[in-house]
């Protein structure tokens, strides 16, 4: 009986235990469900950053001017101090003679963006477009703005730096919508290979990009930059690669298949960039999507939609025609962007 009296303890000893586990496990995730569940926060109304972004960036050009450039174009910009007189970059801006403020329009948001950017050196060799891979050094820093008692400070924070090796960017892949906009606007240099294995780089072009959130990292930001951070990118501008982007969807594979002509040269409208329709204004019909698919010539393997691949509508025998070499079918070569060939004229 004292037996029976002891496993009938142990039977209520065990069932108390879990039922105060069962209790203090519910009280926890209860507590940690209300002190833990973030708050969701919808992204900011893109007009409104924007006019932050703009007064910020704008605040930054008149009151930080340009205290040195070296012979190789490295740039050392500097708050002015109080009582200075040193010409701020915003005087430069439509300078006729370098450096010179410049600024381009970006229609995306639906808004306008005012992207502006200095231009130190314009570069003696060809522009990519912004389907191009360039090769470049950079120095990438966020911007910070506060404001306390009506007195605006401004600080700027490096978030990364390549100033030693040119590093490769496709632009066509790249993150930043600034850097599509303005490296097409500066030119590459000469590069001479030295027999210590070093390479020369002459006449390459340089400059800044002062890029609002919008148009780089937005809401998300990105590892060390804050969300809404304008962003300010010093850079050189030494080689590009023109690139071929046609691909085919192969299951859940992605296979190159180029068709032959550089995507710089599916540019129809000639003005120096192709776009994808996510890039393009709300409603906007892309200019350099000839069969209006809703893919680019850049990126279609038929551009004209007549079940015939382009690469095959630009070969003879088997064998693509190098772009220089297709001629023009009525004469009018103004355009050389206007390739759209068929089987039986071979010609543009």
């Amino acid at each position: 009986m004292y037996l029976a009296h002891l496993k009938k303890l142990a039977i209520m000893n065990k069932f108390k235990y879990y039922f105060i586990l069962l209790i203090t496990t519910v009280s926890l995730f209860s507590c940690s469900k209300d002190n833990n569940t973030a708050e969701i926060v919808p992204p900011r109304d893109y007009a409104v950053q924007y006019a932050t972004d703009l007064a910020d960036i704008e605040e930054y050009l008149k009151n930080y001017y340009i205290e040195d450039v070296s012979p190789d174009v490295d740039t050392k910009i500097t708050k002015i101090p109080a009582g200075g007189t040193q010409p701020s970059i915003f005087s430069y801006l439509n300078s006729p003679t370098f450096p010179k403020l410049l600024s381009r329009e970006v229609k995306l948001h639906d808004i306008t963006y005012k992207l502006y950017y200095l231009v130190l050196r314009e570069g003696t060799g060809t522009s990519p477009s912004n389907v191009d891979e360039i090769y470049t050094t950079y120095r990438g820093e966020y911007l910070t703005t506060t404001k306390v008692d009506a007195v605006t400070t401004q600080t700027t924070t490096k978030f990364e730096e390549w100033i030693y090796e040119p590093q490769k960017a496709n632009l066509f892949g790249y993150n930043i919508r600034g850097w599509k906009e303005i490296f097409p606007q500066f030119k590459t240099g000469n590069n001479t290979s030295n027999l210590d294995g070093t390479v020369s780089h002459t006449g390459f072009g340089a400059g800044v990009m002062f890029i609002p959130s919008g148009l780089a990292y937005y809401a998300s930001g990105n590892a060390s930059i804050p969300a809404y951070a304008p962003l300010i990118f010093s850079f050189k501008l030494y080689e590009m690669q023109r690139l071929d982007h046609e691909y085919a969807i192969s299951g859940q594979s992605t296979l190159p298949t180029p068709d032959g002509i550089m995507s710089f040269q599916e540019d129809l409208d000639g003005d120096g960039y192709v776009w994808t329709k996510g890039e393009l204004p709300t409603g906007a019909i892309n200019p350099d999507d000839t069969d209006k698919d809703g893919i680019p010539d850049f990126l279609d393997v038929d551009d004209d939609g007549d079940g015939y691949g382009t690469k095959i509508e630009i070969t003879k025998n088997g064998v693509v025609y190098p772009f220089a070499a297709i001629p023009s079918c009525d004469g009018n070569t103004t355009n050389p962007a206007r390739i759209k060939k068929h089987l039986d004229k071979n010609c543009y």
